[in-house]
């Protein structure tokens, strides 16, 4: 069967083919500036082969975590195996780390005793290649990461852009050591050291983030509430959150604010079209919560509108929403900022609100900030 009719094999295809590419074009760097640094005796030179030598082992495991994640959902594990990308990221953030330590170690040692590299014509050609073969190689597997939405390959791509400007800082010393005899290799060497182990600690705490969950993208939950908002019965989309099982899978939840006059079979049809209209724009499989809303009422209208204006009121406070009123008992959802003490602000808003309505018990819920 074709891939065109399957997003996650067509994905695949495309980091296995661009990784492939990363692999075969290291590589190739690794051969011909190993051997420039070897007959000039450039540390700078022989460090950035190694970074290549990472690079294209990195790539390697992108492959190997790449056909991992894509492995069919079972049983044991029944949001699939997206997640080990983010295992993989970890992965090659460790090995940029390594080769960064180990460059720097022995860049130090060739300040301590430097020597002056032997450069000619032939070396210096060589390396003001590899520099244009990095940044066409880090355009395009950069390009290609952001297609297909891959963490690791737009990283890879970045570090093969910030690699050739390195290298032009090598280029750069070798043309002054072949003009005035000067050393700069344990320099050069331990300046690119410092930004190997920068774009590794980068690198590492990206992925992290994702594996530990970050808040979701402003963009995308913005959209995601406009989508559903705009159904006519909706008086609102809040909590919205969403859970990433690997780049290209996303489960979530939310509530939607409905009449509640409405009724079960109208909600079900309802929920049905926004679920349905929400994995066809955006591929994320969302289930819905209901809050009843019934400030078609005069009076419980005028009332939410003073638990929204004393809301207002606190810096701390983000956001009411759920609001509800039936008999003596109203309910509503408050956010409140995470820096804020929010059991205490709840209790200093229930205290107001009830100094105004001592008729109603206030059932006052803190809810989390979970997105914009």
């Amino acid at each position: 069967m074709s891939d065109r009719g399957n997003p996650a094999a067509a994905r695949e295809v495309k980091i296995v083919r661009t990784s492939v590419v990363g692999i075969v074009g290291n590589l190739v760097l690794v051969a011909f500036k190993a051997a420039v640094g070897i007959v000039t005796g450039s540390i700078a030179v022989i460090l950035d082969a190694v970074n290549n030598l990472s690079d294209a082992l990195s790539s390697v495991i992108t492959i190997i975590g790449t056909k991992l994640a894509g492995r069919r959902p079972d049983k044991k594990h029944p949001y699939g195996y997206g997640r080990i990308e983010y295992l993989t990221g970890v992965v090659i953030s460790v090995i940029v780390l390594l080769a960064g330590v180990t460059s720097i170690r022995e860049s130090v040692g060739k300040i301590i005793s430097p020597t002056v590299a032997e450069y000619n014509t032939v070396s210096l050609v060589i390396i003001g290649a590899a520099i244009v073969a990095k940044l066409v190689m880090g355009q395009y597997v950069k390009r290609m990461g952001k297609e297909v939405n891959s963490s690791a390959l737009i990283a890879s791509g970045s570090d093969a852009l910030f690699d050739a400007i390195l290298s032009l800082g090598t280029l750069v010393a070798a043309v002054l050591s072949l003009a005035f005899h000067w050393s700069l290799e344990g320099v050069i060497g331990t300046v690119i050291s410092l930004f190997i182990i920068k774009s590794g600690l980068e690198m590492l705490t990206e992925t992290l983030n994702g594996i530990i969950g970050e808040r979701a993208d402003k963009e995308l939950t913005d959209k995601l509430k406009s989508t559903i908002n705009a159904y006519p019965q909706v008086g609102g989309t809040y909590d919205v959150i969403l859970h990433h099982y690997g780049p290209s899978q996303i489960i979530g939840s939310a509530h939607v604010e409905l009449p509640d006059q409405m009724t079960a079979r109208e909600i079900h049809r309802l929920t049905r079209q926004i679920t349905a209209e929400v994995y066809a724009a955006f591929g994320i499989v969302l289930t819905i919560g209901i809050y009843a809303s019934n400030d078609y009422d005069p009076a419980i209208a005028a009332i939410k509108a003073d638990v929204e204006r004393i809301a207002g009121s606190y810096n701390e406070i983000l956001q009411t929403h759920g609001f509800y009123a039936e008999d003596d008992q109203i309910t509503f959802d408050l956010i409140v900022d995470f820096k804020a003490d929010a059991p205490q602000i709840r209790e200093m808003m229930i205290k107001e609100l009830t100094g105004i309505y001592p008729q109603y018990h206030f059932t006052v819920i803190l809810d989390s900030d979970y997105s914009d």
